[in-house]
């Protein structure tokens, strides 16, 4: 399974935020760390304001923050909530099949379990596990505090 640029975003977007918390964060901010668009970010910001992960806040000091606590935003409800289907093959949707073996397929149901086991993976993980090491990616995304004159880089408990 290939999960879309979409998801993918989403989930860094999420990251951000759960790196910068009780803060309000801008998106050109977000898509400068990431070097992605900040038109596609906002696609994307638009979704999750709609799924109810982040909060929009409009002005000159707008931008977005979580809506919730990293620990109460799950992996795999983003993941369903952002990826247009799960279709992993044709017969998946009764609308597209068109194999003859449907009804006794094996492959189908070996895939239809593993989906079910990638999902299960994702369900076991939440925001605040993506961002358990704040201090290992912070400084991936030119958020490095300042010690002296020297900046945060590498920390040896990163893995």
């Amino acid at each position: 399974m290939r999960l879309t640029q979409h998801s993918n975003y989403a989930m860094r977007l999420l990251m951000y935020c759960a790196l910068k918390p009780e803060q309000t964060v801008r998106l050109a901010e977000i898509a400068g760390a990431y070097d992605i668009s900040g038109h596609h970010l906002n696609k994307i910001a638009q979704r999750l304001v709609h799924i109810g992960a982040i909060h929009a806040i409009r002005g000159r000091n707008g931008g977005i923050r979580l809506a919730k606590e990293p620990e109460d935003i799950n992996v795999g409800e983003i993941i369903r909530q952002t990826e247009e289907n799960m279709l992993i093959v044709e017969c998946f949707s009764e609308e597209t099949n068109t194999c003859p073996l449907i009804s006794q397929c094996k492959f189908r149901l070996l895939l239809q379990n593993a989906l079910e086991a990638f999902l299960k993976v994702l369900d076991s993980q939440t925001l605040a596990d993506m961002v358990a090491h704040p201090d290992c990616l912070k400084p991936l995304l030119g958020m490095s505090e300042q010690i002296g004159n020297l900046s945060q880089v590498h920390r040896p408990d990163c893995a």
